[in-house]
């Protein structure tokens, strides 16, 4: 870390670029280094020290949302415990890039693998995620066989990070919804020079990753989904099994408790914005809420998921100041997406605590070619986050059905 207020990119060489900016579609894709400028430090550890305190919730719950003492205790971490060159060290274990398509700035992870018939891969993520996410399952994907899996499974894992999240540009126009984006990732496989290749994704991601498997079915040759998108079957109605019961009453308990930060993202993210742009504590709430609610925790987020591995994550909204412009894409995306027939290969994996979980024969209404079903005993949202050696088994699983 330096004093320079930067993140920066470096040439193959090390040079220095700067805040570079990438200027056009001229098919340059530049290494990217994350410097996290110690006068980043110094501001964040300031404005949380003089944090304005909201006064505590009523109850001795969450069902108010995130608990004053909580978001206090995870601050005073991030500020006093955190440790900044480990996580920059954290960022910058995987290659990381940039380059301009159809006039944006694109930031991902590339990790080749070893193997000479690895299958690529791109790994997308969703809201309140990032590619942190996806840190701890690269590896194994990569090479299977230094992690007790069998070189058939290798894979190139390409992951970006959305147009307004992580160090990818935020969109100063509109239409970067679902399937512009999911274009854009077409064309970066293609400039990749993978001319064959896989696409895997939840929340958001898993709308793009549909879209992808539609829009570029010629050179996507299938796709894996832990968000499965597919809408009850009104002719099931009459004979619900136990699980469809349950997957529509976890639905209603979402729409009536847990989905007003929906509703405030995709009718008026700009006004949002500017609380969590300028406020560390706000932006750890407005996020950390939803580790809780989302993954298979057992009532605690910490169960699942340590403080830094939750930090990291806030880290790449807060750095950037992305949430606003992360916001955006529920205005430009939400009701917007596709919801007709996808005929490429698909594997669904329905983990139990996913905000929705449809059947397999809810699902064969949408996906006409569902090579791969399945429904793990743990996990949630966040799957590759949550349970990254289960997800990497997932996935392996779900694309030897289509290799």
């Amino acid at each position: 870390m330096d004093g320079s207020g930067a993140v920066k990119t470096q040439t193959a060489a090390g040079q220095d670029l700067g805040q570079t900016a990438l200027m056009g579609d001229n098919h340059l894709i530049e290494p990217f280094v994350l410097d996290i400028a110690d006068a980043d430090v110094d501001d964040l550890r300031s404005r949380l020290r003089n944090t304005r305190w909201a006064d505590a919730e009523t109850v001795d719950d969450w069902s108010q949302g995130i608990p004053l003492a909580y978001v206090r205790d995870l601050c005073e971490h991030w500020g006093a415990g955190y440790d900044f060159a480990a996580a920059q060290a954290r960022f910058n274990a995987v290659p990381q890039f940039r380059t301009a398509i159809d006039g944006l700035g694109i930031h991902f992870l590339h990790a080749r693998s070893p193997h000479d018939d690895a299958l690529p891969l791109v790994l997308t993520h969703g809201w309140p995620g990032s590619v942190v996410e996806f840190h701890e399952v690269i590896a194994p994907l990569v090479d299977p066989t230094a992690h007790g899996g069998e070189a058939a499974d290798a894979f190139h894992v390409v992951c970006p990070s959305l147009p307004g999240y992580g160090w990818s540009d935020k969109p100063s126009e509109v239409g970067w919804g679902v399937d512009r984006i999911a274009a854009t990732w077409a064309t970066l496989m293609a400039r990749l020079g993978y001319e064959r290749y896989g696409a895997q994704g939840g929340d958001w991601g898993a709308g793009v990753t549909s879209a992808l498997g539609t829009l570029d079915a010629e050179h996507c040759i299938g796709i894996h989904l832990n968000l499965v998108i597919a809408v009850p079957d009104p002719d099931t109605m009459a004979d619900l099994t136990p699980a469809e019961q349950s997957a529509i009453d976890s639905w209603g308990f979402y729409e009536r408790w847990d989905s007003g930060y929906s509703k405030q993202q995709s009718t008026r993210p700009q006004t949002l914005g500017y609380g969590l742009v300028d406020s560390p504590a706000g932006q750890l709430a407005w996020i950390v809420e939803k580790l809780y609610a989302w993954t298979d925790c057992d009532g605690h987020p910490e169960n699942v998921l340590t403080r830094d591995r939750m930090l990291d994550n806030v880290m790449a909204y807060w750095l950037p100041g992305t949430g606003a412009s992360s916001a955006r894409l529920y205005w430009e995306s939400f009701n917007r997406m596709r919801t007709g027939a996808i005929d490429v290969p698909v594997a669904a994996t329905v983990f139990p605590k996913e905000i929705f979980r449809p059947s397999r024969r809810w699902a064969h209404k949408t996906y006409s070619d569902l090579r791969y079903w399945s429904e793990p005993t743990k996990g949630g949202h966040f799957a590759a986050f949550e349970q990254p050696a289960l997800f990497v088994d997932e996935v392996r699983a779900a694309f030897r059905t289509m290799r």
